[in-house]
């Protein structure tokens, strides 16, 4: 590849990088370990400070941000006066547990003297790959997005195994492009971006400046982990980039230690390595939907639900639910029919076959009286529905 630009190889040339990265609303920033924890030497600080102040700015001006951070075991390593990363899971999750204090009043504290409000979020890959779970996490960080508060999100190290055994959270912020469908994801790390070679071992390696997320040869190029407290390398952030493309979210590689860095990117200028998602985010999304040969059910609507869905758009409503068939559950793939039963859509369920059945023909406001409790408004949102044909 070459370390121009536009003549890297893979991307294509209709592609402008500086307009692709001022047109990113809905920003994922993730930062690692050795950056959040100064080499382990505890919180620094100063650059949680800087990070915050450019995250707070960037929502001030109408984007969405959510920071996914490390370093919380190696934080309470640190109060612990641990020197060495401990083996036993027991230990890690303890270290976790004491460290996770300090680093969410950290940001807290730092993102309410900007005036803007946090959330902590902790998850683990298996809240991801629970479909109801899904569906939650997605409702909660979206909510907060549009109250304009910064979820702080890090694993919930202190009640799994794998994630931290064989986890990171290059992969965690990954996810949470594809959770929230971001438009970009940042991973800050102690290195500039992607070289052809490891720059420590080889001085002729040259700079990747643009390249395609998913290019099998960017995998070649990735070494193992450089640093002795975090649990990832440029491998794993390599094969994020490759995972938040899936959902059409591109991905930056560059220096935490970039004065501004976050600013700098969302005004378009070329901050390290530019991995570009090929696919377009909404396209993405609903090419996975429409994909989905194995449906669980569907749901019947009403001549005038089944006007506004195709003809304008909208989100299905309950009250233009007639009829529910199959047995599905909150976050699965369902079918919507008109009375003919032919195919209009398919979609992500916010609501379990049984509720559905429950809310046919209710108005939104009956929800909660119904069932108890009020998930979405909507049985399908719009942003979760794909037509067909």
């Amino acid at each position: 590849m070459s370390t121009d630009p536009q003549a890297d190889a893979g991307v294509s040339l209709s592609v402008d990088p500086s307009e692709l990265l001022r047109a990113a609303r809905r920003i994922v920033v993730k930062v690692g370990s050795s950056l959040v924890t100064n080499e382990g030497r505890g919180l620094d600080e100063a650059a949680i400070e800087q990070w915050s102040a450019q995250l707070a700015t960037l929502v001030k001006s109408g984007r969405e941000l959510i920071m996914v951070s490390s370093g919380a075991i190696a934080e309470g390593m640190k109060r612990l006066g641990w020197k060495t990363r401990p083996k036993m899971i027991n230990e890690l999750q303890a270290a976790a547990a004491v460290g996770q204090m300090g680093l969410v009043q950290m940001y807290e504290t730092k993102l309410r003297e900007q005036e803007v409000g946090s959330a902590q979020v902790l998850l683990t890959h298996a809240d991801l790959a629970d479909r109801e779970r899904y569906l939650n996490a997605r409702s909660t960080l979206l909510t907060l997005l549009e109250h304009g508060v910064v979820p702080v999100i890090n694993e919930n190290d202190t009640v799994v195994n794998d994630e931290i055994k064989f986890g990171d959270n290059d992969t965690l912020g990954a996810l949470v492009a594809n959770l929230v469908d971001a438009d970009l994801l940042v991973i800050l790390t102690d290195q500039k971006g992607l070289y052809s070679a490891d720059p420590r071992k080889n001085p002729d390696a040259e700079f990747i400046h643009v390249a395609r997320a998913g290019d099998p040869r960017l995998e070649d190029m990735a070494g193992g982990a450089g640093s002795r407290v975090g649990t990832g390398g440029m491998i794993t952030k390599i094969l994020a980039a490759k995972r938040a493309a899936g959902s059409g979210a591109s991905t930056v590689i560059a220096w935490g230690r970039e004065p501004d860095a976050l600013l700098r990117l969302s005004s378009g200028e070329p901050i390290g390595t530019l991995l570009i998602a090929q696919t377009p985010k909404q396209q993405a999304r609903k090419q996975w939907m429409a994909d989905q040969l194995q449906l669980r059910g569907h749901v019947t609507v009403d001549e005038g639900a089944a006007d506004k869905i195709v003809a304008e758009g909208k989100s299905l409503l309950p009250i233009g639910m007639v009829a529910v068939s199959g047995e599905f559950s909150r976050g699965d793939v369902i079918a919507i029919r008109n009375a003919q039963g032919q195919e209009l859509a398919r979609g992500l369920a916010n609501y379990s076959a049984g509720e559905a059945r429950l809310l046919c023909r209710k108005s939104t406001n009956a929800v909660e009286g119904l069932l108890g409790y009020a998930a979405e408004p909507e049985m399908i949102h719009r942003d979760n529905l794909v037509l067909r044909g």
